[in-house]
Order: C-alpha cells, then structure tokens, then sequence
C-alpha cells in the first residue's frame, strides 16, 4: 500500500517539474533526467525503482503538453515544439494564441487514445519487424526531403540551398565538442530569426481572445487529417536514434498533404506526446532508448510486465490531468503576454536565450546560435517554407544511416 502512495506523490511531483520544464526555454526534460540519474544511488537507497520511474514519466508527459505555451506566447522553441512556432506566431499576432494552444491540446489529448491503440503492436510484433523497419528510414527521409522542395512555391532551388545549408550546419553542430547542440541550432534557426523579424516589423501583441474551449472548434475531415498523419509517422521515431518529433511532423504533413495551421498545431500536439509516450513502449519491447528519458530508466531497471503497465497508467492520468492544466497556464499567458511591451520583451528572451545557450553549450553553441540565426532570418527574407531548414535533422540522419 505504502509504494502506491509514493508512486501518487512521484505522480504529482513529475507533473509539477514538467511544468517547471516546459515554461522555461532552454529547460528540457533530459536535463532534469540526467540529473536525477547521477543521484539515483541515494533515492534508490530510499525508495523502489518504479517511483522514480512514475516521476520520470509523468514530468516527460506533462512537458509534452505544457511546452508549446514558450513555443507560442514567446517564440522560445524546444528541440521537439520549433515547428509550432511558425503557426502559432501568426495565431499570435491576430490574438489567437489561447486557440493555437488548445488545438495542440487537441492532439496531444487525442494521443493518449493513440498510445493505447499502437501498444499491443510495439509489445507483439515490433521485436519481430523492427531490423527490417530500420533498414528503409533513409529512403523514408529521402522522399520526405524531396516532398519538402518539390512543394516550394517560390523556388525550389533557394529550398535545395537552404536544406543542404542547413543539413551541412546541423553535421557541423553534432561534431563540434558542445553538449546540447539541438538547443543553440533550433533556437537560433526558428526561435531568435522569428523574434529578429518581429522586432524588425515592429509588431505589436493584440489583445488575446480566451474562449470557450468548446467554442474553439475544429472539423471532423481536419481531426481525421491530422491523427491520421501522427499514426502514419510517430510510430516510426519512437524508437529509431536520430528522429524526433519534428521528422515525424514533416513525414506526416508531406504524406497527407497541405495543412491548414490548426490542423497542424494539433498534429504536433498529437506527435509530441505519442513519439514520448511511445518511446517508453518500445523500451519495454525492444530494449532500445531513443531520449534522455527513456535512457535514465534503462539505467535505474530492466522493465517487467508490472512496470510497463505502471508506465501505459501513468501516461494516461497524467495526459488528462495535464490537459486541464495546461488550459489554465495559456489563460493566464493570454491575459499577461499584453500588459508586457513586446519589444522589451522579445529583447529580454533573446538575451535569456544566448545567456542559456552559453551556460549549456558553451562558447561553440554561441557559433552555432550566430550562424543558425543568420540562416533563419535568410529564409524568412527570400520567402521560403521555412521548413526545408528542417535539413539540420534530415540531413544528418539520413547520412548516419547510410554510411
């Protein structure tokens, strides 16, 4: 009785620091994972493994569906959210922030279905297919980049040099002696580019529409759209090294087909959380990390049948209860991001953000920063997807797997 009373405390405390690490830009969960990892000898001492990994998971959840409000409200992304931040400044601007939020709420909740749907897949049959699943991700990202440029309206030639420019960055990054180089490299590409060209525009922040949730609706043919996509492609990165979230927003997207930007938000509301939650399946089944979460569990226990279905619950109350608090965080954003001079205010997040950037990545994060900004705020001037700067990623993995 007394170790499912510590789980309910580790429960609600993993809430309260996913909170904490999805409000503060910079602040990932990975983070709070290793540092809970290089302590786990004194909490082990003191309490059973499975606490630890209730914390663990309930943080990672609770950041999945807190973290888009920086993303948003800010402009300050996190290495899984960055591609909210093209959408969600826009609803930004025209006062919708509060409705960009929500409809990321819309997929991250209806992930938790998802997450039910696809376990028994990842349990039964994903230790059978998955050699020859890793064999084609390549092509996968192959296809995927091809889609990304063949779609460019303006040009498609500025899309192939900004992705091979971006791909050559992101090698460059992952083989400079910096720890956390996706913080500097997302920050800069779509995070500080974005706030550049705000301050530059001289924008100012209308006052933002809080309504109803019910209110805030979305069509059937577009919630179909989006969850359909986060089914074809979060599988896929949930438990492949090197893909991410934001791969699976791209591969999604591109296989069904033009989005509209709630239709998108809830689709990486949706990847997020079922990417997250997914990743603790795959460690149950094929005993492979993918995240600095699921490696901090890996280390402290193997997991058995009770700790996968402790896993699959915590996921779900957590999913719920962080829905409902997340809605009350992007209301109080909604009324404070106005009374704040948005100039000072973008202003201050680029300083936070080059002050994080030199603590965790160091003096080689801050060359990252400088020429990742500069790629983002070319990309914006020339008027192009800036999507195809998703070749940071693309680029790299696809060359990890094929040489």
């Amino acid at each position: 009785m007394i170790l499912y009373l510590y789980m309910l405390i580790a429960l609600f405390l993993g809430i309260l620091a996913g909170i904490f690490t999805g409000l503060i830009p910079g602040l990932h969960v990975n983070m709070i994972a290793v540092a809970l990892l290089s302590m786990s000898i004194f909490f082990l001492s003191y309490f059973e493994p499975i606490i630890l990994i209730v914390f663990l998971v309930a943080m990672a959840i609770t950041h999945t569906f807190v973290d888009y409000i920086p993303s948003i409200f800010l402009g300050a992304p996190d290495e899984d959210n960055f591609l909210s931040i093209l959408p969600g400044h826009n609803m930004l601007l025209k006062g919708e922030a509060y409705s960009a939020v929500i409809y990321t709420l819309y997929g991250s909740i209806s992930a938790l279905a998802i997450i039910l749907l696809i376990s028994p897949i990842f349990i039964f049959f994903l230790p059978e297919i998955y050699p020859y699943i890793e064999r084609i991700i390549p092509f996968i990202l192959i296809i995927a980049s091809g889609f990304l440029i063949y779609f460019e309206k303006n040009s498609r030639l500025w899309a192939i040099i900004i992705f091979l420019l971006s791909g050559f960055l992101g090698i460059a990054s992952f083989n400079l002696p910096t720890s956390q180089p996706l913080l500097p490299l997302f920050t800069g590409l779509f995070g500080i580019s974005s706030l550049l060209t705000s301050l530059m525009k001289r924008q100012k922040i209308p006052t933002q529409r809080i309504r109803k949730v019910k209110n805030i609706k979305i069509k059937k043919s577009s919630i179909c759209k989006s969850l359909f996509a986060a089914i074809i492609s979060s599988p896929l990165v949930s438990f492949l090294p090197g893909l991410g979230a934001s791969q699976a927003a791209i591969i999604g997207s591109e296989v069904i087909g033009d989005m509209n930007q709630k239709e998108f938000l809830m689709l990486l509301g949706a990847i997020n959380t079922v990417v997250m939650g997914l990743g603790f399946i795959a460690l149950y089944s094929i005993e492979k990390s993918r995240t600095g979460i699921a490696i901090a569990i890996q280390s402290i226990m193997k997991l058995d049948l009770f700790s996968l279905i402790v896993i699959i619950s915590t996921i779900m109350v957590v999913g719920i209860l962080s829905f409902f608090i997340t809605i009350i965080l992007a209301k109080i954003s909604s009324r404070t991001i106005t009374l704040i001079n948005y100039k000072k205010l973008a202003r201050f997040i680029i300083i936070f953000l080059v002050i994080m950037i030199i603590i965790f990545s160091g003096i080689y994060g801050l060359l990252i920063l400088i020429i990742s900004t500069a790629l983002g705020f070319s990309c914006i001037r020339l008027g192009i997807k800036r999507t195809h700067l998703m070749g940071a990623l693309l680029l790299p993995v696809i060359l990890f797997y094929l040489l």
